[in-house]
């Protein structure tokens, strides 16, 4: 399964936080508040975005974050490789020699381009998509199954 570590998890939560009001400046704190992440943990969240250009940092009384660029500019592929660095499906679809397989392997050319497809999807996915809301579905036959047994049915 793939599966991104639970910062760039966190970091992905931050982000699309920030980019729901991308001119406000949020403290660590504002944000541990508002994701349910510990401060120090979004805190070290935020110096890494920074570091990698994806935040400023503003220093000062009311200082604290800001996205570096509108949501529309900045990618998940983007946030995740400043949180993972170079993220791949296997060891050898990111770099050269860090398998020892690597000159008999015969899928490595295959899990290469798996993961140009992957990197291309969220390439293509921006904070601005993210911070959409999503519509879940209702279930109507529950809401009727609801209303028969003379019970009201939850519509939120």
């Amino acid at each position: 399964m793939l599966r991104l570590s639970k910062l760039t998890d966190y970091g992905t939560v931050i982000m699309t936080h920030l980019a729901r009001n991308p001119g406000r400046i949020y403290s660590a704190a504002d944000l541990a508040a508002a994701t349910g992440v510990s401060v120090p943990t979004a805190s070290k969240i935020l110096k890494t975005l920074a570091r990698q250009h994806l935040l400023q940092s503003l220093r000062g009384a009311n200082g604290g974050y800001l996205l570096a660029r509108p949501p529309e500019q900045i990618s998940m592929a983007q946030v995740i490789d400043a949180m993972e660095g170079p993220a791949g499906v296997t060891e050898c679809s990111v770099a050269a020699g860090l398998c020892a397989q690597e000159g008999l392997c015969a899928i490595r050319a295959n899990w290469q381009s798996i993961n140009r497809v992957i990197f291309m999807a969220l390439s293509g996915v921006t904070l601005a998509d993210m911070a959409q809301p999503v519509m879940h579905p209702v279930d109507i036959g529950a809401l009727h199954a609801g209303r028969a047994h003379g019970s009201r049915a939850d519509i939120s």
